[in-house]
């Protein structure tokens, strides 16, 4: 007799504490969300991990984080999560309106929750990272809108989710009592994807060492407040507790822009009310024309 073949299934409750145990940072914080104890958290996350093959989780000083595999099962859990709830609404199974999922670079956070939100929005999930990371959010599907910079890793498809966008001029920045010794190389402060300051430097063939590297925006604001180097932001997420550096062996920083998108397949109605917010916040007097406009002048200026 012929066997059938066997399918594996993933239990929906086992995707559920995936997904609060990476938004939590804590295995026994995801039980008290879902109302499970520690060991039922455990048994959960030790039997998908059989499933797929690996750890998904690791824990460190920081609480518990998403391994290399774990972050690739953390985007498929959000995915059937996100069918799952959309499958139940087809039946009428209506638990309100779905959360829209915001993602924000770091740098616009401040900007954001400084704000009240419309009474229409207050069923948002903002998630902050730096741009890459919410642009992988939004090409896979987890992200609904976002508001993020420009930079040579974000996916190219990225272009076909962008609503509106905003050419702003990026300034150099340090603490106010900062002095370069005289022969020495720039000190510069840097993230992983900075796209502004190492390809300029290096274009005006000017010495420069990096003392600082960072995901962490905090973190480099910080070493800049001590003193440590120079480091680059949009001119207007210039820090209040930092400075403006207009010293002449600094050379012009190329324009940056900034993006405004809605992941594909977003029904633009339930993103209207947030996508208006987000253009008179942080895209006040930009539109589809004048975007086109300074999209062919930053062109112009980097060609």
């Amino acid at each position: 007799m012929q066997r059938r073949h066997q399918h594996l299934t993933i239990p929906i409750e086992i995707v559920r504490t995936v997904i609060a145990i990476a938004e939590t940072g804590s295995l026994s914080k995801a039980g008290e969300r879902l109302g499970l104890s520690q060991p039922a958290i455990s048994s959960q996350v030790r039997r998908l991990q059989s499933l797929v093959g690996g750890s998904l989780f690791v824990k460190g000083a920081n609480g518990t984080t998403t391994t290399e595999l774990g972050k690739l099962a953390l985007q498929q859990a959000r995915k059937i999560m996100e069918a799952n709830d959309q499958l139940l609404r087809l039946g009428g199974n209506n638990f309100g309106p779905p959360t829209l999922r915001l993602g924000l670079s770091t740098l616009f956070v401040e900007a954001f929750v400084g704000q009240k939100l419309p009474d229409p929005l207050t069923d948002v999930l903002v998630l902050a990272d730096h741009s890459c990371a919410i642009g992988r959010g939004l090409i896979d599907g987890y992200i609904d809108v976002a508001c993020i910079f420009d930079n040579a890793g974000l996916d190219p498809d990225i272009e076909q989710m962008v609503t509106d966008e905003y050419v702003e001029p990026v300034a150099w920045i340090r603490s106010r009592n900062f002095v370069l010794s005289p022969g020495a190389p720039i000190p510069i402060l840097t993230h992983p994807q900075n796209d502004w300051i190492i390809p300029t430097l290096t274009k005006h063939g000017l010495s420069y060492k990096i003392v600082f590297n960072t995901p962490d925006n905090h973190a480099r604001f910080a070493a800049a407040k001590a003193g440590i180097g120079l480091t680059a932001v949009p001119s207007r997420n210039v820090p209040p507790d930092l400075v403006v550096a207009k010293e002449y062996y600094l050379p012009p920083l190329p324009p940056i822009r900034t993006l405004l998108c809605e992941r594909a397949g977003l029904d633009p109605q339930r993103s209207a009310a947030l996508i208006k917010h987000l253009r008179a916040l942080l895209f006040k007097g930009s539109s589809s024309h004048d975007a086109k406009e300074a999209r062919s002048e930053l062109l112009k200026s980097t060609a």
